[in-house]
This record gives structure tokens, C-alpha cells and sequence, in this order.
């Protein structure tokens, strides 16, 4: 039979099974953007011919990575928000009543040649100006499953004192529903499949009851699901607290919004009662362990989820908590920081970290019969890896295994050399094909200089410890 592209002789790992799927010496066939089959070298090149071959002599071929929540329309505040409390609105809030939406993508655009750098191919990106950002997985060529942030909360939010009620304006809800149904009905199925839509309520916090019902209302219609934030932090629980006399998790199970159409991402603020609440509703959870752990100084119970018996992936959050969108750090973080939560270097293994970052986000986003493994009939979304790199040298294949502690303690991201997304090659030999990135750099650094220019002021006024720190030569 004859295929477009065959990748043989390499070290395949499908995420097929409880494991890892390993392969030794394995190839995979693809036919336009699917795989048409995955098994030994001889196998796929004895029952198929092809346009093109490629050589996986010393490289690992496995699924691409799944950022499985991620905020890439705030990429231009990369590094405006670290080591400080009061971290949204002290050292997020006055920036970003200065990002325009043009901003927004430019910087967008930095954070997804970045990922597919480190080996992500498929982004659940979730934020505001969503019709805008979506553009930019398009021309890329990435896969992207995506929803617009909606909230009633009005820009200057960042004037209202922290610990007082947040002001709801129903007009701003309606219109940011308006945007999320507009990109459902634009994208959603576009780019030959690459791009899926969702819906975004901000958190339970940050919209009304009202609009909560109704956004739960039109996840039925579409039959989707809902990527939301919950118990993400204090701020959050004390929000709840004051507005409901409820703790965001009491507060959903009333709303009836526990079960299989909830993304919950972060659960910082949920005790083990609450956690095995969410994960016996059949919702997922998304965990953002370096976001969370820079930011909060914090462990969500993603262990006690799974533990509870949920399904739950990783994800990158976004640059200026994470300051990186790079799914070998998330990785990396996840199973460290539980390893250190549990005093047990046994608990969350290096697999897992690896499953949760690609079969395991798929099965939490809804998309695990299109990606998250290799098998015929799935999406050809798959990554290459060097083996020859420092980081991961020496291979060793008995009689025991080292390569997934390796890419999960050792890799940095750079040892991805090719990503093939829908069955094309957008970055060949760590080259992007599809767009000048030195250019987009170009772009969005010029972008965030005339941002801070704009919004000097507001920073200042915010007193944010990162400015005390400059004082004191620190920064």
C-alpha cells in the first residue's frame, strides 16, 4: 500500500496501554493527515510504500505534547509578575489594561513557536481576543483545542482594592459570550480538523450565576465542554465566601456543574474532601505545576485526584506566572514537586508525568480518539527527539529502561528536532517551516516595549514588590 511518509528504524513510543508502548526499532506509516500503521521497521516497510522516508536511526518517535491549559494572548508579560504576592492584581492587572488585542497575538504567536520548539503540537489555549489568536495556530499550523475567556469583570479591575467584591457588568458577560460562540461558530472543525473550540467561563468568581447557568446551558446544546478555572487561589475561595457563603466547590455541585463536561483547572485551593468530590463527578482536572508552584508557592492535590480516581493532565499556565510554556519543565515540576509534597520518592513516576502530558490531557480534553498516541486511524501528531543529545545519552534498553526518566528529568525541550501536526512537517531540524520567526520575535518585542510605555503609570501605582526589589539592586 502506498503512504505519504514513512519514519522507520527509530525508538517508538505510542502511550498505547497502561504504559508507555515502547517499540524497538519501530516505524509508523502516515497517509494524508492520519496514521495508517505503527509497528516494527520490517513490518511497515515490507507491507507499505511511500512518497517519503525518514530515517529515525538514534531519535525517539512519539506522540506530540498536549499543553493542556495554557494562556498564550498574555505572552508579552513574561517575567512582570515573579517572586511577589498579590500576584494577579498587583503584577498582572496594570499591565494587561494595556495589552490591546494586536498585542495580544503578537505575543501569542511567541509562546506557540516556543512550544512546538519543545515538542508541544496540541494547545488548549484559553484566554481573551481568542478570534484574534486563533489565527495565529492557523498560519502556523498547530493544533489548537480553544475557548474565549469569559468573564463580567470590567479591565480596570485592577483599581478595586484586593478583599473587596468584584463589580459584575452584564453587558461585558453577554459580550464576551458573544465572542465564544462566535468562535465556535467560525472555527470550530476548521483548518482540516486542527482547530476545536470550547467554552471558557472564567471561574466561578468571575461571572454571574446567571451567566453560569447559561454557559452551562449552551455546553449541553453544543455539546462540549467547559475549560474553566477552580479554587485557583484564596483570592478565589474568599471571593466565594463573601458573594455566596459557599466554597467553589460546594458552589458548582449545586449549579450541577460537576460532571464529565467540567475542565477544572488548578484545584490549588481544594482540600481532599473537595478533591475527590470533583474527581468522582467525572470531571477532569488540569494541573500547572510550575505556574502554580511560582505563583502560590503551592501543590495542587493532583495526587489525590487521581488517586480518587480522576483523569488529569498538565498544563503550562501561561508566561508571566510560568515564565515558560515548555511541556519537558511541566513535566519535570509535576513529578518533583509531588515527590516532595508526599516525602516519597516513589509517588508520581516519571510515566505518569509523561502520560499526563499527552494520553492523559487528550482523555481530559475530549480529544483522545484524534491524538495523545500513535495508532492507525489517530491524527499524525508526532515529535522526533534526538537521543544523541547529552541530556538523554547513554540509551539504555535492558535490562532496564532509561528513557522516560530521562525525558522526563533530564530533557530541556531542545532535543526535539522535527514535529509533524496533521500529518505535516511544521519544524524540521528545529526549523520552523511555516513562518519567520525571527520576525515574530521581532514583532512582539516591539509590542511589549510600547505596552510598558503605556502602562508605567499603572505599575508604579501597583507597588509591586518586583519594584522594591529593582530599588534594592535585586532585579
Amino acid at each position: 500500500m502506498k503512504v505519504d511518509l514513512i519514519i522507520k528504524n527509530g525508538l517508538v513510543m505510542t502511550m498505547e496501554g497502561k504504559g508507555v508502548g515502547l517499540i524497538e526499532n519501530g516505524a509508523v506509516a502516515i497517509k494524508g493527515n492520519k496514521i495508517q500503521a505503527v509497528g516494527s521497521t520490517l513490518e511497515i516497510t515490507r507491507d507499505f510504500s511511500c512518497e517519503r522516508e525518514i530515517d529515525a536511526q538514534n531519535k525517539l518517535v512519539m506522540p506530540g505534547l498536549i499543553d493542556a491549559h495554557i494562556h498564550t494572548g498574555l505572552a508579552l508579560l513574561r517575567g512582570v509578575a515573579q517572586d511577589i504576592n498579590h500576584w494577579m492584581q498587583k503584577g498582572l492587572w496594570p499591565f494587561m489594561k494595556h495589552l490591546t488585542p494586536e498585542d495580544s497575538k503578537k505575543g501569542s504567536m511567541v509562546n506557540i513557536i516556543e512550544g512546538i520548539q519543545s515538542g508541544t503540537t496540541t494547545f488548549c489555549d484559553y484566554d481573551s481576543s481568542m478570534n484574534s489568536l486563533v489565527e495565529n495556530y492557523i498560519k502556523i499550523g498547530a493544533r489548537a483545542r480553544v475557548a474565549e475567556l469569559v468573564n463580567e469583570i470590567p479591565d480596570n479591575i485592577s483599581d478595586i482594592p484586593v478583599g473587596e467584591l468584584y463589580p459584575f457588568y452584564t453587558d461585558i458577560g453577554e459580550r464576551k459570550l458573544r465572542s465564544n460562540l462566535s468562535l465556535i461558530d467560525k472555527y470550530h472543525e476548521s483548518a482540516d480538523g486542527r482547530i476545536t473550540c470550547l467554552l471558557g467561563p472564567h471561574g466561578p468568581d468571575l461571572l454571574s450565576v446567571e451567566l453560569l447557568k447559561e454557559m452551562k446551558g449552551l455546553a449541553e446544546k453544543y455539546n462540549t465542554k467547559l475549560h474553566m478555572h477552580v479554587a485557583q487561589g484564596d483570592r478565589e475561595i474568599d471571593q466565594m465566601m463573601k458573594r455566596y457563603g459557599k466554597r467553589s466547590i460546594a458552589f458548582l455541585e449545586d449549579m450541577g456543574y460537576l460532571n464529565s463536561r467540567l475542565i477544572a483547572v488548578h484545584l490549588t485551593e481544594a482540600n481532599d474532601e473537595e478533591t475527590t468530590i470533583v474527581a468522582k463527578s467525572g470531571a477532569g482536572m488540569i494541573y500547572c505545576s510550575g505556574s502554580i508552584g511560582i505563583i502560590d508557592g503551592l501543590v495542587p492535590p493532583v495526587l489525590k485526584f487521581i488517586e480518587s480516581g480522576g483523569i488529569a493532565g498538565l498544563g503550562s499556565d501561561q508566561a508571566p506566572g510560568n515564565n515558560c510554556n515548555n511541556m519537558f519543565n511541566e513535566m519535570k515540576f509535576a513529578a518533583i514537586l509531588n515527590k516532595v509534597k508526599r516525602s516519597d520518592p516513589s509517588v508520581f513516576p516519571a510515566a505518569l508525568a509523561l502520560r499526563m502530558a499527552t494520553i492523559e490531557a487528550a482523555k481530559v480534553m475530549g480529544i483522545a480518539h484524534e491524538v495523545g498516541s500513535l495508532r492507525k486511524g489517530k491524527k499524525a501528531d508526532l515529535i522526533l527527539i534526538n537521543l544523541l543529545e547529552p541530556t538523554l545519552c547513554p540509551l539504555y534498553l535492558d535490562p532496564i529502561r532509561n528513557i522516560v526518566p530521562n525525558l522526563v528529568y533530564s530533557a530541556r525541550g531542545h532535543e526535539v528536532e522535527t514535529s509533524i501536526i496533521n500529518g505535516k512537517i511544521v519544524m524540521e531540524n528545529r526549523q520552523i517551516k511555516t513562518i519567520d520567526t525571527r520576525i515574530a520575535m521581532l514583532d512582539a518585542q516591539q509590542a511589549a516595549k510600547e505596552v510598558s510605555e503605556r502602562a508605567k503609570e499603572d505599575i508604579l501605582n501597583a507597588d509591586s514588590e518586583m519594584l522594591r526589589m529593582m530599588a534594592d539592586g535585586l532585579l
